[in-house]
């Protein structure tokens, strides 16, 4: 299959000045088995051999676990298909069609270069969280602490978060409220994550207030884009555990 791609070319960090622009590159013989970074690869390929500067793009499992693939195809967050950048095969797209390519746009995500972007604001909220209060030594035996399964299986489901940032590509305010919600519900949940609930919340949404992430208006947009399913009643969790703990008395 032939694919006519616009992909955003942006040589450095300082957009300013018009120095980023949709750049257009005819593929040709692409397969529909490929993933859509391997195509991004063969074009990359093409360029090389003609001289240009290859296409820069964030990745490095490929297998939909770490989330660093992230970028907009034709307006969607990691395309057409509920799944990351990488387990997004070429079967998806007709011969023919023309495809768009961006960054995450984002005010707290500066683009560095091409469809790379700094998503290091969410290293930091998940710094503001703390750490969980556990004894040195060796590992608990596991039933040590015992925990409701319906506690553990809600746990477990938000702890499927890759921190790919779809969530905020895909909200019209750029708000990191799902991403944020799943950190602090996964943790707050548990029996262990109990000595620092309210400390946890509060650190964590004041960081990501601080990073300059748009407020949450309940599109839903974050939850349709999110490839691990994260739900939307996480920011509801959130809320809930952040007006707790700021109208406790310290």
């Amino acid at each position: 299959m032939n694919l006519t791609l616009r992909i955003w070319r942006q040589r450095t960090a300082d957009a300013s000045g018009g120095s980023g622009s949709m750049v257009t590159y005819e593929v040709t013989g692409i397969s529909p088995d490929m993933s859509f970074l391997e195509m991004l690869d063969h074009l990359n390929e093409e360029l090389i051999l003609r001289g240009e500067e290859p296409v820069a793009f964030d990745h490095d499992c490929r297998e939909g676990i770490c989330g660093a693939c992230g970028m907009v195809i034709n307006g969607q967050a990691h395309g057409p298909e509920r799944t990351t950048t990488c387990q997004l095969h070429m079967r998806h797209f007709d011969d023919g069609d023309v495809v768009d390519v961006e960054p995450w746009r984002a005010g707290a995500f500066p683009v560095v270069k091409d469809l790379v972007v700094d998503r290091s604001a969410f290293d930091r909220i998940i710094g503001a969280g703390g750490y969980v209060s556990v004894p040195t030594g060796s590992a608990p035996d596991a039933h040590a602490t015992p925990v409701p399964k319906p506690v553990a299986d809600l746990a477990f489901e938000h702890a499927e978060c890759i921190g790919c940032g779809a969530c905020v590509a895909a909200c019209p305010n750029g708000s990191a409220m799902l991403f944020t919600s799943a950190k602090v519900v996964h943790l707050n949940v548990l029996p262990q994550g109990a000595p620092e609930r309210e400390s946890r919340v509060l650190g964590m949404v004041g960081a990501m207030d601080a990073e300059g992430f748009g407020g949450c208006t309940n599109t839903g947009e974050c939850a349709v884009a999110c490839p691990k399913g994260i739900p939307l009643s996480a920011i509801g969790r959130m809320n809930r555990e952040y007006l707790r703990a700021a109208t406790r008395p310290r």
